[in-house]
């Protein structure tokens, strides 16, 4: 009796194994088909765009960038300018707007680009002073083909320690501006069948953790926004990209530092500090291919992938990569969990027993 059940466990076992390797197989031979159909395809395309590769990939595009005097709004605006755009930068201090427009000018590929810049507080301002300012800037410099929505800050506390104006803050710089200005430039874009929608997120809008309960809340809901913006904008012609990049050097950043607390640095101090130029290069990379996900670096990947659910897929390589790796990414993710746990746990009995030695 007991051979017979052997035997049947090692038929079993060996009949998976078998079923195994030939699922496998078959799945290598798909993804090599796709992706060699996505190499042609990119050839193609390239070869199709020789007109872009002189005279630079936004020639005559109008990009208005908020945020775009510092960080990643202002790296991104003088990328955009090297590729022949003509650029608004908005944010609410003029000097800051005009020291970026200096840089911006520099950077332009052709001297018959124009720079301007709008005083604009997106987080203070109602919808209709925003309508207002897109209209007066279509009616002077033209409708607005890429608007990059990149004004933003960051805070981090515990809840509890969060103020309520510190909330309110956050939402409406994060989350409100963002939508005001998506919401200003819908219209035009859709009666011209044209547009690039950015929405400047944040790995924390795929992941909370400790000390970030009110900066989370506020990126993950711009994911909710450019997920169903994306399906709205569909039928004209108008993408929508959604940017998740790591910790960047910016001056939101240098914010953020002041007020974490140390379960936030342990948990976030494995993860290298990027530069807002590579974020900004690899950003309009994307907006120009029409993702969705703008992601950098190999933890953004784990990170996106794991998370990407019902969100839209650029392309069929993408989607199988996302469904053949979504599985083991979620039992690496368990591991990841149980290490922030332990800190969370750690700091706590740290904290305990320094009390009880006073």
């Amino acid at each position: 009796m007991f051979w017979v059940g052997f035997n049947c466990v090692f038929w079993f076992l060996g009949n998976a194994l078998y079923g195994l390797l030939a699922f496998s197989l078959l799945l290598l031979c798909i993804l090599s088909v796709v992706f060699f159909y996505e190499a042609i395809r990119s050839i193609v395309k390239k070869n199709l765009n020789k007109e872009s590769l002189q005279n630079g990939a936004l020639h005559n595009k109008h990009v208005v960038i908020t945020g775009g005097s510092s960080g990643i709004g202002k790296a991104f605006a003088i990328l955009a300018a090297r590729e022949g755009a003509n650029v608004t930068i908005a944010s609410r201090t003029r000097e800051k707007l005009q020291l970026a427009r200096d840089e911006i000018i520099e950077a332009r590929r052709s001297k018959d680009q124009w720079v301007d810049h709008l005083v604009l507080d997106v987080s203070s301002s109602s919808f209709e002073r925003i309508q207002r300012a897109f209209d007066q800037l279509e009616r002077q410099r033209g409708p607005c083909d890429l608007l990059v929505n990149c004004a933003g800050t960051a805070a981090c506390s515990k809840i509890e320690d969060t103020e309520e104006d510190i909330l309110k803050y956050l939402i409406d710089l994060n989350f409100i501006g963002s939508y005001n200005c998506t919401k200003a430039v819908v219209p035009s874009m859709k009666r011209r069948k044209e547009g690039k929608i950015v929405l400047v997120s944040s790995q924390a809008g795929l992941l909370g953790i400790f000390g970030f309960s009110a900066y989370s809340a506020t990126k993950f809901a711009l994911r909710g926004l450019a997920e169903s913006l994306a399906m709205e904008l569909t039928p004209y012609n108008v993408s929508v990209t959604l940017s998740l990049p790591p910790d960047t050097d910016t001056p939101g950043f240098a914010e953020e530092e002041k007020s974490k607390p140390l379960e936030t640095k342990l948990i976030s101090e494995s993860a290298a500090l990027v530069q807002p130029e590579e974020v900004a290069e690899k950003l309009l990379k994307d907006t120009l291919d029409g993702k969705f996900f703008s992601i950098i670096g190999f933890e953004s990947f784990i990170l996106t992938t794991l998370c990407s659910g019902m969100s839209p897929y650029g392309s069929l390589s993408e989607l199988l990569l996302q469904s053949v790796l979504m599985g083991p990414l979620r039992m690496i993710s368990a591991f990841y969990l149980y290490s922030f746990e332990k800190i969370v746990k750690r700091c706590m009995k740290e904290r305990e027993s320094h009390k009880k030695s006073e």
